[in-house]
């Protein structure tokens, strides 16, 4: 995607409605200025299209779990392996330049709709409604605008920036913003946007017939809080600042304490783990922000075992996520575990009529095209009541991305306050709250129900068994990939896998062999595209690249 669709050029947008499922924002059709603010319908369109750049990972032949130690993408032509397979440069970029659509379509937004009143349309009986919802949407497009500078500074560091339309030849010379200015710009714009901003959809008339269904899939207080937290998290961390500034850790402390504080006062609770995913997620007690995909059977297909038909295996979890995963006292793994992962013997999916067999010779093993490499295979994030055979598929269910969810500003927070205090079991008098106190909070699920980290645990063993939680909690959620970055622990140069072996009497062996990564740590930062480079001789590249 090129840098100058910053510019200004023709609008697209969605002329589409507000419903209480999703919000529809795929048909597109380019209209000029004129006609874009001339209707309240094609206006709210045109915010819903900014809406459209909302990142997704829905396990897929690109998921970044299967770009770092997460899982091991099993189809061998999938690009997302170049990741790991040292395929990866600034020819092949793996660009995510195209958030500057999201970004220019905001700044376009926000300047042409000032100061409209839309005085033609006063004697309409929703416009009283329709004008509060107008009023709105400039914060609810600088939300996104944050949240795209975002993702693009996790990623690349030094990036553009600019809040104006901008011509091609502008664009086209804009040099790399310092990250921390990035960073201090959408911790502010969250700041500012989060008290316009409703809690909730649910109470107000935004029916555009002036019916009471709400809006949904919108970006609400809590979602402004949420980017702030995540954000100060990041800006707080070894990648972007050298991890040692108590007083940014001190911040980012704060502002996940008010991601659960806000949570708390509005009946936003953690509950089963299985609810994090599946058609009603959204509707999840935990749920702060989540994107609506959709009905769509692609991750069953992608994703179900080899040897079912029309199956693809996929993003295949590795063994050493599976050794993240702690045991109880009696010996029982973490509940979370056969929860997310699917293993030799276990009935999945409900539509696979035999038990799985992933050991080398069995129906869902290798030798088969494209079986699990790992003995694993995937469970998070699917419906297993799905079916995709030829003769009786039963279609693509509801899927829903989730953006922002309270369990994990619990982990957040106890990695801000554990580095701010530089103690897990104890607090003090402004954090009412201990590191220890926070993790604890998540593993007691009702569903989970873990074993505490005890408060006298020492530095060390907090911080591995930390990062041992945060990827077993958000495992397939796109966390791995980025925390492993932003803590400068990303040198890994194998995965795990478990060879299963089926002995002549039917019992098994098991194996732990590696798989090795191509690791360098110019890979800490994505490459600037070699196409943008080209373009503008004021970027310059990230190192090693």
């Amino acid at each position: 995607m090129k840098l100058k669709n910053i510019c200004l050029g023709i609008a697209c947008i969605a002329v589409v409605s507000a419903c209480s499922d999703k919000m529809d924002y795929h048909e597109y059709t380019s209209y000029d200025k004129g006609y874009v603010f001339s209707d309240f319908s094609r206006t709210a369109g045109f915010v819903n299209n900014i809406y459209s750049y909302l990142d997704s990972d829905l396990p897929s032949y690109q998921s970044m779990a299967s770009a770092c130690d997460e899982a091991e993408m099993a189809v061998t032509y999938s690009s997302v392996l170049d990741y790991t397979n040292g395929a990866w440069s600034a020819l092949n970029p793996k660009s995510l330049w195209g958030y500057y659509s999201g970004i220019r379509a905001a700044n376009y937004y926000l300047e042409e709709s000032k100061e409209l009143d839309f005085y033609d349309l006063r004697y309409a009986q929703d416009y009283e409604a329709q004008m509060n919802r107008f009023n709105r949407y400039q914060y609810e497009v600088r939300l996104l605008r944050a949240y795209y500078y975002f993702l693009l500074v996790r990623a690349y560091g030094d990036v553009p920036f600019t809040q104006n339309v901008l011509t091609e030849k502008e664009a086209n010379s804009l040099s790399r913003t310092p990250a921390s200015e990035v960073f201090d710009f959408i911790i502010s714009e969250c700041e500012e946007v989060a008290p316009e901003l409703p809690v909730s959809y649910s109470a107000l008339d935004n029916d555009a017939a002036g019916g009471s269904n709400p809006e949904a899939g919108r970006v609400t207080q809590g979602t402004a809080l949420a980017l702030k937290a995540r954000a100060a998290l990041y800006r707080a961390s070894k990648l972007f600042s050298g991890g040692e500034d108590r007083n940014l850790w001190r911040e980012a402390a704060v502002a996940n304490k008010a991601v659960i504080d806000y949570c708390m006062a509005n009946g936003i609770r953690l509950g089963k783990y299985t609810d994090i995913w599946g058609t009603d997620n959204y509707q999840a007690s935990e749920m702060i922000f989540v994107r609506r995909i959709g009905d769509t059977s692609s991750p069953e297909y992608t994703n179900f075992p080899v040897g079912m038909e029309n199956a693809n295996s996929g993003n295949c979890p590795t063994q050493t996520l599976v050794d993240a995963y702690e045991s109880k006292a009696n010996g029982d793994k973490d509940p979370r575990f056969s929860m997310t992962i699917a293993c030799n013997g276990d009935k999945w999916p409900n539509t696979n009529p035999n038990p799985l067999e992933t050991f080398i010779g069995g129906k869902n093993g290798l030798p088969l095209p494209y079986a699990t490499p790992t003995g694993y295979y995937l469970k998070k994030y699917l419906d297993a009541s799905t079916d995709i055979s030829a003769e009786s598929g039963s279609g693509g269910k509801r899927h829903n991305w989730v953006v922002f969810r309270l369990g994990e500003f619990y982990l957040n927070y106890a990695e801000a306050v554990f580095r701010y205090l530089g103690t897990a079991g104890t607090t003090d008098d402004e954090f009412g709250m201990s590191a220890c106190a926070a993790i604890n909070k998540v593993r007691q699920r009702s569903d989970v129900q873990m074993p505490d980290f005890p408060d006298d645990i020492s530095n060390t063993d907090f911080w591995e068994r930390y990062k041992k939680e945060r990827m077993v909690e958000l495992a397939f959620e796109q966390h791995r990939f980025w925390d492993v970055r932003r803590w400068k622990e990303g040198g890994f140069t194998n995965i795990g896998r478990m060879e299963i072996i089926r002995n002549t009497d039917g019992s098994f062996r098991y194996n732990r062999v590696n798989k090795s990564l191509v690791w360098d740590d110019k890979m800490y930062f994505f490459p600037i595209p070699a196409s943008e480079m080209r373009k503008n001789p004021n970027l310059n590249q990230n190192p090693g690249w």
